[in-house]
C-alpha cells in the first residue's frame, strides 16, 4: 500500500508572476543596462533577457532599436539643467549653460554619443530641452525662423562634439594628438598659413573651444537670415 502524500499535490512549478510589460519599464530596464554594460548591449534580445519575457514582446511597445536607443537617450536627457531658463541674466550665457549641461550628459555616457548623431529622440525631455532653447533665443530677440533652424545647428554642435570624444582611450587620444601636433609643427614654407598659425591651431581646452563654438553658432543664428531676400 502506497504512502499518502505529506502535502498538497502541485501539477505546476509556482513562481513569482511577473511584472506586467510597460513602455516605461522597458525603458528604464535599457538604461539601467546602459550605465551597467555599455549602449552595445542594449539590444531587443538582451533586455527580454532583463525582463524575463521574448523578444517579440517588446515590439508591442518599442518598434525597433533605433527607437529603443532613441528613447533611452531621450529619458538621459531628464538630467539636463534647464534651470538657466528661467534664471535671471544674459540669454547668451543661459543658454550656453544648457548646451554645456547637453554636452556633459552626453560625455557621461560615451556609448551613447555616437548613436544620439543618428537617434531621433522624440519624448518629453527633448520637447522641454527644445523649448528651453527656443524660449531663450526668442529672448535674445533671434527671429523665429532663424531660431527654428538655429537650434538644430546647437545640438548638432554640441552631439558631434561628444561623439569625437566617446569612447576614446585617454592614452591613445593623447597619442594621437601628438602625432598631429608634430605634423603641424614640422609644415616646410610650401604651407605658409599653416606655418604662421600652426600653434594657434593647437591652442586651447576642449571647454574653450567647445564654448567658442557656441558663441560662433549664437551670433551666426542672431544675425543670419535663413535666405537673401530674408532680413536679420
Amino acid at each position: 500500500m502506497t504512502a499518502a502524500p505529506s502535502g498538497p499535490s502541485r501539477s505546476r512549478r509556482e513562481r513569482p508572476a511577473k511584472p506586467a510589460l510597460t513602455r516605461a519599464g522597458i525603458i528604464a530596464t535599457a538604461v539601467a543596462l546602459l550605465r551597467a554594460e555599455g549602449l552595445q548591449k542594449v539590444t531587443m534580445r538582451r533586455l527580454a533577457q532583463e525582463l524575463d519575457t521574448g523578444p517579440a514582446s517588446l515590439y508591442v511597445y518599442v518598434a525597433n532599436t533605433a527607437e529603443l536607443h532613441a528613447a533611452v537617450l531621450d529619458e538621459l536627457l531628464g538630467t539636463v539643467d534647464l534651470a538657466p531658463v528661467h534664471a535671471g541674466g544674459d540669454w547668451r550665457e543661459r543658454i550656453l549653460a544648457v548646451l554645456t549641461s547637453y554636452t556633459a550628459v552626453l560625455f557621461d555616457h560615451p556609448s551613447l554619443a555616437r548613436s544620439a548623431l543618428l537617434a531621433r529622440p522624440r519624448g518629453e525631455h527633448y520637447l522641454q530641452l527644445l523649448e528651453g532653447l527656443l524660449s531663450l533665443l526668442d529672448e535674445g530677440g533671434v527671429p523665429p525662423g532663424q531660431a527654428a533652424w538655429g537650434v538644430d545647428v546647437l545640438l548638432q554642435h554640441a552631439t558631434a562634439t561628444a561623439a569625437e570624444h566617446a569612447g576614446r582611450d585617454d592614452e591613445a587620444d593623447q597619442a594621437d594628438w601628438d602625432a598631429v601636433a608634430r605634423a603641424v609643427r614640422e609644415v616646410d614654407a610650401s604651407h605658409p598659413h599653416l606655418a604662421a598659425i600652426g600653434e594657434d591651431l593647437l591652442s586651447g581646452s576642449p571647454p574653450e573651444r567647445l564654448t567658442w563654438g557656441f558663441r560662433v553658432l549664437l551670433n551666426g543664428i542672431a544675425y543670419t537670415p535663413r535666405t537673401a531676400k530674408e532680413k536679420p
